[in-house]
């Protein structure tokens, strides 16, 4: 696989006109008759490893990286309910471009938390003009994921940013490239930079089995000098109960499910199409096999199940979103564990039995279906699920709430 460094990504442009969604079913009107365009070359994308900037730049120009962005500040401000479906339906047709700007959404309920009214006014008006906020949140080689060695000192009127970022998802596409770092106390900031920045790099390395057209790669940012009007004290959303953690966790439980609506309707079309009964099952057609019968109906249920569990996590977090309270924040939580546990284990569950009740000709490389599993097994690595159980089970049995942070 190569690797480019780029410093201002040519592909990287501003839409001249972008449609301002006004609600939220006009947002789900636009993502369903945008699907089949983004899905008609994803597995071909996949297996070249070509980089979607046109299609990135089709779903700006969609208006659908604005449906966060709060009323009063001209934006649709749809309900979690609604965005989960939204990056679900995106996903399904290819869970690369799912993933793109969920940190772009997570980006701008950073604003709406943490923001100065001027902050506000400036970041909000760029995503409804069609800007793309990428992310530079992780780190690779920490003891954990929260120990970030990112650093932002103050020097006279201005910030010195500096540090090394992997796992930035959306970075390579985007117009500012949000980075997460510590202060002279430790405390977490955003600085936001604007792509071409002096000091800025975005490297194209990301070489994980799936999610391959993420460009989920690396960010530098070495002296990069900022003015305070970009930065923002993010702590402060994970020091008083706010949605923040919650939200982070629907989009990522969002792109699991479109996983697996995808890997099951491939498992339905080939097995209709393509596949052979089993000699002892005395039918013609796989369709009617008893066996792959049962496993179909047992992954519909799992899928619909999930899909209950994603809607109601919304609805809390709703609810925590109009009256933050620990009590709120924390059902938020363990709602959004529930649908993450049904969601990962829903697209890796399907993504598998694909080849199983498809068989040996479904793993020929021209149909691509290893990408399904390939991109559950990565993506459903952003957390581990068996501490979606414990978090539940410990608020089950003891009361005790989640701690909060992006990974609850």
């Amino acid at each position: 696989m190569s690797s480019a460094v780029l410093d201002i990504p040519t592909p990287v442009t501003t839409p001249d006109v972008v449609p301002v969604i006004r609600n939220d079913a006009e947002a789900l009107q636009v993502a369903r008759a945008l699907a089949p365009q983004l899905a008609e070359q994803a597995a071909l994308r996949d297996q070249q490893r070509k980089l979607p900037f046109d299609e990135v730049e089709l779903f700006s120009r969609s208006g659908l990286w604005g449906i966060t962005v709060p009323r009063a500040f001209g934006g649709a401000e749809v309900s979690a309910v609604t965005l989960a479906e939204v990056i679900a339906i995106i996903s399904a047709a290819d869970p690369s471009l799912g993933q793109i700007p969920q940190n772009h959404y997570c980006l701008v309920e950073d604003i709406r938390l943490e923001g100065s009214p001027e902050q506000q006014r400036y970041f909000f008006d760029l995503v409804l003009r069609g800007q793309r906020y990428g992310n530079a949140f992780s780190e690779a080689g920490g003891k954990t994921v929260l120990d970030i060695q990112t650093t932002i000192r103050r020097d006279g009127d201005e910030y010195v940013l500096n540090g090394r970022k992997f796992y930035a998802t959306g970075a390579l596409y985007a117009h500012w490239v949000p980075v997460l770092a510590v202060d002279e106390e430790g405390k977490a900031l955003l600085a936001f930079v604007e792509q071409g920045t002096p000091g800025l790099t975005v490297v194209d390395d990301w070489s994980g089995f799936g999610q391959r057209t993420t460009a989920s790669g690396t960010v530098i940012a070495e002296q990069v000098r900022l003015k305070p009007f970009q930065i923002f004290y993010t702590h402060r959303s994970y020091d008083r109960p706010t949605f923040a953690g919650p939200f982070a966790q629907i989009t990522t439980a969002a792109i699991d499910l479109g996983i697996a609506r995808a890997a099951l309707a491939d498992t339905v079309d080939f097995v209709r199409q393509q596949a052979r009964p089993w000699i002892d099952s005395g039918v013609e057609r796989a369709a009617d096999d008893p066996l792959t019968i049962v496993t179909i109906g047992d992954l519909q249920y799992r899928l619909v199940a999930a899909e209950a569990l994603l809607e109601r996590a919304g609805r809390f977090i709703d609810i925590a979103k109009a009256e933050p309270t620990e009590d709120t924040v924390a059902e938020a939580a363990i709602a959004v564990g529930l649908a993450k546990i049904a969601t990962t284990e829903i697209s890796l569950l399907a993504a598998s039995k694909l080849f199983e009740l498809g068989g040996s000709k479904a793993t020929q490389g021209r149909f691509n279906y290893d990408r399904h599993w390939r991109n559950a097994r990565v993506h459903t690595l952003h957390d581990p699920v068996r501490w979606k159980y414990h978090a539940i089970g410990n608020y089950t049995l003891n009361g005790i709430k989640p701690a909060r942070h992006s990974w609850n």
